[in-house]
């Protein structure tokens, strides 16, 4: 990306899969700005309490503190406006209302990074990042590892539970799939694999 000078403020996306790295890229443009003395706030969502209540963690144990809302909108309500940079982890959780958010954030001159799932367990467009993207000066699309082959995986494959559009876990209940090997929904074998040991515990 090309260096922005003087007070204008942009949005960064760093957007994929589950287990491609997101966080941990986010953490690493934070880390930066700090390391630069510039004054950064770190959001994520209440929702997502899987490895810490207020930080944000990669799934390779980076850690960064952060604060926790209940919505994007709540980031209006808690930021310092002197801040500079302002990070939002999993932002696939904080509903459409994260475009306005953010673009009334970078408008007012900070730099906005945000990461999240551009795709949800069917494959389809998980807002709000879609939207985001269009909006975006920046966007970095990152790739896992798909579990099955090895290829670049762009996929987050749900392995059993539940048919709602948001149910926060980890490498219990996701793993990466590259377009091949992706089953969109919950892969027919491993529910059934999933539905037949728990008859056997009863």
């Amino acid at each position: 990306m090309d260096i922005i000078t003087g007070n204008v403020g942009w949005i960064e996306v760093i957007c994929g899969p589950m287990f491609s790295g997101k966080s941990e890229e986010l953490i690493r443009r934070l880390r930066r700005a700090m390391i630069a003395r510039k004054r950064v706030e770190v959001f994520k969502p209440t929702i997502d309490d899987r490895y810490s209540n207020d930080e944000i963690v990669s799934h390779g144990d980076l850690r960064m503190k952060s604060q926790v809302v209940a919505s994007a909108a709540e980031i209006v309500g808690r930021i310092d406006w002197r801040s500079e940079v302002v990070g939002v982890d999993e932002g696939n959780f904080m509903g459409p209302e994260l475009v306005e958010v953010a673009q009334r954030l970078a408008d007012s001159g900070k730099q906005v990074i945000i990461a999240g799932l551009d795709t949800d367990y069917l494959g389809r467009p998980f807002a709000p990042i879609p939207d985001l993207l269009a909006h975006a000066e920046s966007i970095t699309k990152t790739l896992a590892i798909c579990v099955r082959c090895g290829n670049p995986a762009k996929h987050t494959q749900r392995l059993r539970g539940s048919d709602d559009l948001i149910v926060v876990g980890a490498s219990d209940m996701y793993e990466a799939r590259c377009r091949r090997c992706f089953e969109p929904g919950i892969p027919k074998q491993t529910e059934l694999e999933f539905v037949k040991a728990k008859r056997q515990e009863k």
